[in-house]
């Protein structure tokens, strides 16, 4: 450990609240540290010399975890159990009487630092409006029942990107006043108050964040520790009020270092991470697959005529196996909306996917449509179509297409029980107010 001086003489540490800092240094330590199962497959799953907003995003997010899947806080237990035999076993080694107002003064400076790096990891991705897009024409034509509560406020935060972009803004501003020690304690602060706001959210919408949100609120609550006693006697009790008056004096070459790995990690995390996200946002958002779909063919249709093995089915809303509406998107994805059954593909945390096959927010959550992402034979007009929803893999529809006019498609071929369909779609000419604005007329 760099030593440091410091133009106040070390405070006298009881037994007591020295056994008490081992455990929460060891604690955080560990908790800081990117010891999780995923490590490798994050650290060495990207080329370093393209990396992409995604990739930063997952070292933004890496966290201890030492069972795979979802996080949980079973590994919260493990990371107590072993920070407490830390504890006890340093209790009786050589190195138990240390400087502990500079071992706090470093650990403060690892939590500072993690918890920076997690809450603009988030930041960006509001402020630049990726993690809730703006609903999809599926999305749209879908009953507001037929969604989990997590996809009904991710889509209430899309509708309102302005709002999201604002959010994300606190965010990254919390993060960068972490970076300085003068300013930290209002980041953990804002950090509390927002992000406890967040863990709130999933717990009352169902969402998969709030072990996530924990751990950002207690490394936000051990950086405002640091002042918060001074704060309450200052503010509630209108009392006189010491500040704090520690200041870590650097010398020779470790003010240089310090400055290097700062600034590298203000460039990386910031500046870099920022300019990649923006990008991303022009160019690749990570929620709706990038492939585009069949051209000047998005948009909702009625299902006019529908035949099954040359069998004509009347429209109906409790047949399993007649269409209701069809939405073809703008990217290559197609969703029909029938009585049949759907299994809920619920994933409700954050991910940024590279691969079109893999970005499943569209249907995440959504019971009300079956969703297929399509190949287009623009040259034989056929259209290969299997379904995006994890629990129906391998379910395949192989389909001829024509265009008699502009507003008219006409499927033929075979469904994914090898029975020949014939289905007339009919677009429809439906307005949204949500993407015309509160200030433009709709007509009706």
């Amino acid at each position: 450990m760099t030593s440091i001086t410091t133009h106040q003489p070390t405070s006298a540490w009881s037994e007591k609240e020295k056994n008490i800092f081992r455990f929460f240094f060891l604690f955080f330590v560990i908790q800081a540290l990117p010891l999780s199962v995923d490590l490798f497959k994050v650290v060495f799953g990207f080329n370093w010399l393209h990396i992409s907003y995604g990739d930063i995003f997952d070292l933004t997010r890496l966290s201890p975890k030492f069972i795979p899947g979802n996080d949980s806080l079973i590994n919260w237990i493990i990371i107590a159990a072993l920070a407490a035999i830390g504890a006890v076993v340093w209790g009786r080694s050589a190195y138990k009487d240390q400087d502990y107002d500079n071992l706090y003064y470093w650990l403060r400076v690892i939590v500072r630092y993690r918890l920076a790096i997690g809450i603009i990891g988030y930041g960006f991705i509001k402020l630049f409006p990726l993690q809730a897009p703006f609903p999809s024409i599926s999305n749209l034509n879908t009953s507001y029942g037929d969604f989990t509560d997590w996809k009904i406020f991710s889509m209430s935060l899309g509708i309102v990107p302005n709002y999201e972009s604002f959010l994300g803004a606190i965010e990254v501003i919390a993060g960068l006043l972490l970076f300085f020690r003068k300013t930290a304690t209002i980041g953990a602060l804002i950090i509390v108050v927002f992000t406890g706001n967040v863990f709130i959210s999933n717990l009352a919408y169902s969402g998969g964040e709030y072990v996530y949100s924990i751990y950002l609120i207690s490394f936000a609550l051990f950086v405002l520790h640091f002042d918060a006693l001074r704060i309450y006697n200052l503010i509630s009790l209108e009392r006189p009020t010491e500040p704090n008056k520690f200041k870590p004096s650097f010398a020779g070459s470790q003010q240089t270092t310090r400055l290097v790995i700062k600034s590298l990690v203000i460039f990386f995390f910031v500046f870099l991470y920022g300019f990649k996200t923006y990008s991303g946002y022009r160019h690749d958002p990570y929620q709706f697959p990038r492939t585009l779909g069949l051209a000047h063919a998005s948009g909702i249709y009625n299902v006019s005529e529908f035949k099954i093995n040359n069998k004509e089915l009347p429209y109906s809303d409790t047949d399993r196996v007649r269409w209701q509406d069809v939405v073809f998107e703008k990217w290559a994805t197609i969703s029909i909306r029938s009585n049949r059954p759907v299994i809920i593909d619920s994933v409700n945390y954050e991910q940024v996917i590279k691969k079109d096959e893999d970005r499943d927010y569209e249907l995440a959550g959504s019971a009300g449509r079956h969703y297929y992402s399509y190949t287009a034979d623009t040259v034989n007009h056929r259209l290969s179509l299997e379904n995006k929803n994890n629990h129906y893999k391998g379910e395949t529809l192989e389909l001829k297409y024509t265009r008699p006019d502009t507003s008219t498609i006409i499927l033929s071929g075979t469904d994914q029980h090898k029975d020949s369909v014939y289905v007339v779609l009919n677009k429809i000419d439906k307005k949204y107010p949500l993407s015309m604005g509160r200030r433009r007329v709709l007509k009706l």
